[in-house]
């Protein structure tokens, strides 16, 4: 039985799958979104996501916990200037993940776009 496994191990072992989720995760930040594999793109999802989650609150202490994993200065201070902002209001899901019909040229697996999600206006109501 896999009780409590959660999480794929994407055929590295535990360093360099968390090397791996780090330097996506600050690409993703950079860039807003990015192109990888979908089991990749599921990981990277559930990596950020409660990083984002942490930015919201602003303070020192989460500053601290997101550069544990965030090692690039420059991209943790977008984060929290101008990335969680964006995500006062919204509970969780900040990322979308879209399939593309297009595979990767030497192994054929199927691709996915992950990008962060633009929050809604509450201009609406």
């Amino acid at each position: 039985m896999r009780h409590r496994k959660a999480g794929r191990k994407l055929g590295r072992h535990s360093s360099h799958r968390l090397a791996l989720l780090r330097n996506q995760a600050t690409q993703l930040l950079r860039h807003g979104r990015i192109e990888t594999t979908i089991p990749k793109a599921k990981e990277l999802r559930r990596f950020v996501e409660p990083l984002i989650s942490v930015a919201r609150r602003g303070d020192l202490a989460a500053r601290r916990l997101v550069i544990r994993d965030i090692h690039d200065l420059e991209v943790v201070r977008k984060l929290f200037n101008e990335i969680a902002p964006r995500y006062k209001d919204r509970p969780g899901g900040y990322t979308r993940i879209l399939k593309l019909a297009k595979r990767r040229r030497g192994d054929g697996t199927q691709l996915a776009i992950i990008e962060l999600v633009e929050a809604e206006n509450s201009a609406e109501a």
